[in-house]
């Protein structure tokens, strides 16, 4: 793990946001959340953001196009994105809009962490 890698979390339950900011800073990541997917470009821009968790449902908005937006913007395209949903069959959906990986909803906390280090090594490698 890179230490200090930082992470966007962009989910429209603040619960589920605030609780992921907790554990994954706990595991020395810096986090920061939003539940507004619109302003996703711009907090990787400012917060020099490693990687971002993306919901694929976001008050009204799919994640699948905030995913594919990011991958179309010379800024964000080569920004690992781990996506997440409790929808079945969405990690499909997902890979295809341009996600680097997907995890079902609900996760084990191991299995997050083993994610989003495998995603962040993979990227790391590419570059």
């Amino acid at each position: 793990m890179k230490e200090n890698s930082k992470i966007l979390v962009v989910d429209d339950d603040s619960g589920i946001g605030e609780m992921l900011k907790t554990l994954l800073e706990f595991y020395g990541f810096e986090v920061t959340v939003t539940e507004k997917p619109d302003e996703t470009e711009t907090l990787i821009s400012a917060h020099d953001i490693d990687l971002v968790m993306l919901d694929m449902l976001i008050s009204g908005v799919n994640g699948t196009d905030v995913c594919a937006r990011l991958r179309k913007n010379p800024e964000t395209e080569n920004t690992p994105i781990l996506m997440m949903s409790a929808l079945h069959d969405a990690g499909k959906k997902c890979k295809n809009a341009g996600a680097d990986d997907f995890i079902a909803k609900p996760f084990e906390m191991d299995e997050l962490i083993a994610k989003i280090n495998e995603v962040l090594e993979k990227r790391q490698g590419a570059n």
